[in-house]
């Protein structure tokens, strides 16, 4: 079992903030403008050798009656109520909570009544004043806050100020131990140096790991939460609802999937907001993350210039991908048929990748998603011998040759595996730049179809050499 702890707040007080730090990766956005976090955020916090979860979420005002006020920044209009509910659902998995609050601002009355709302979980508080940029000023910014009658810290989430002793104060508040001399003894160095904030290459992957990318309003938190029968994500008509890159992890049928709900991308040219353009690079940097990658169209547009970029991008990176054709509910029965004739004439230059006409409302082809990502991940990662891949290309050129360009017909010797995610195949010929584009592709298919590499990205690369004995030379060398 894995321990759980919430950091709630008000709106900007820095909540995002502290979690890059705990987590140490800039995963959740952070702004000067409030309300920039709508939907919670988990992530992994692991210091000597233990591991626990962090969740970040929105912030939160509350009236006398412990119900949202909406006296919060414009950012978080409308939402006041799922982000509530939001957090209520996080505190249920947690084991403790952590209260945010902002030193420079001093103690507010939606602090007063969030510590009220904390109070009545039953759960172990810290309060953690942030902003407190020094030891010089945590007398003057907390004095204020010892009424609140919770354990205390004076921190900076931006400057790092006490973070490693933050990190030994939630963990106490966990059944994972007490902290040692050795944690005492690091606290110090960190407090004499500061911790160095170096985001990892990779965070923790838990399952078959699914990105979900497409324009916005396309219906990406609507699917996650339709696949996951929760409502996990904030779902609204106004686009641009979702920020971050939202992990949603669910099991069924003893098998684990981890949903990466990403920002919906707009042309660069029309982003003219600070916070949509850190959400759409978190969101085409989640597709790299992720082991497949869901492009969600909208069924009731069309495929409009944007989906093919994205699909064009995903295609050259090689990226594992299957398109979602949303919404399919809203087209007449009737239609159906010739709607589906119609994407995929659009989409046939990405023949391999499969085309899946979903209702996020009606639950319409859901139960394809799932297999299908993991077909697709499996076949990422085909290793085929090089005696059968050899004995296939004789079958492939005995099939049909390779054309003749200028009086020479290109001559293949034999073929390897390089790697794979995705499976890359090297061809070593004679003069690789005399292969025409139309043969290329008939490569392609023959080796799709002889592999069962059906819906995966594969690599085809083409090496030239004067003769087979000169590889052969080569590896008896190597040897």
């Amino acid at each position: 079992m894995t321990f759980k702890i919430a950091l709630i707040g008000r709106p900007n007080v820095g909540k995002s903030t502290l979690f890059n730090r705990l987590i140490r990766s800039n995963r959740a956005i952070t702004h000067d403008r409030p309300g920039v976090t709508r939907d919670r955020m988990e992530g992994f916090v692991r210091r000597d050798g233990e591991e626990w979860i962090v969740i970040d979420t929105g912030g939160v005002t509350l009236d006398e009656n412990q119900v949202t006020a909406a006296q919060g920044p414009n950012e978080l209009r409308g939402f006041e109520e799922e982000i509530l509910r939001g957090v209520n659902e996080a505190l249920v998995e947690c084991e403790a909570l952590c209260l945010v609050v902002d030193g420079r601002d001093g103690l507010m009355p939606f602090d007063r009544r969030l510590a009220s709302f904390a109070r009545k979980t039953g759960l172990p508080v810290l309060l953690a004043v942030n902003k407190v940029d020094g030891g010089e000023l945590e007398e003057e910014f907390t004095s204020e806050f010892h009424e609140l009658g919770f354990p205390m810290i004076a921190l900076s989430g931006e400057h790092g100020f006490q973070m490693r002793t933050f990190e030994i104060m939630l963990r106490e508040m966990l059944p994972l131990g007490k902290a040692t001399d050795e944690d005492e003894e690091l606290e110090e160095i960190s407090e004499e140096f500061g911790d160095e904030f170096v985001p990892p290459e990779d965070y923790v992957q838990l399952g078959l790991k699914i990105a979900m990318l497409g324009r916005p309003n396309a219906g990406k938190s609507s699917l996650i939460n339709a696949l996951t029968k929760s409502e996990r994500m904030i779902v609204s008509d106004v686009a641009g609802t979702t920020r971050d890159s939202v992990d949603v992890t669910y099991d069924v049928d003893d098998k684990r999937y981890t949903f990466v709900d990403t920002a919906g991308v707009r042309r660069r040219t029309k982003i003219t907001d600070t916070v949509e353009r850190y959400s759409v690079n978190s969101s085409i940097k989640s597709t790299t993350k992720a082991n497949v990658t869901l492009l969600v169209l909208d069924g009731s547009e069309g495929v409009t210039s944007q989906d093919k970029r994205l699909m064009k991008l995903l295609d050259e990176r090689k990226t594992p991908f299957m398109v979602l054709i949303n919404k399919a509910d809203l087209v007449n029965p009737r239609q159906m048929q010739e709607v589906r004739k119609e994407y995929k004439q659009e989409l046939a230059y990405c023949g391999h990748v499969p085309v899946v006409h979903v209702s996020a409302h009606t639950r319409m082809g859901l139960k394809q998603i799932l297999p299908l990502a993991q077909q697709i991940w499996e076949e990422c990662s085909v290793r085929v011998p090089t005696s059968v891949l050899n004995r296939t290309l004789d079958e492939v050129l005995t099939k049909h040759q390779p054309p003749v360009v200028k009086r020479v017909r290109p001559k293949f010797f034999y073929m390897t595996q390089a790697e794979t995610l995705p499976p890359t195949f090297v061809f070593f010929c004679n003069d690789h730049e005399r292969l025409k584009e139309h043969y290329i592709r008939y490569l392609e298919k023959a080796v799709r179809k002889a592999f069962k590499i059906v819906h995966a990205p594969i690599r085809l690369k083409f090496r030239s050499s004067h003769s087979k004995r000169t590889f052969a030379k080569k590896k008896k060398t190597k040897r």
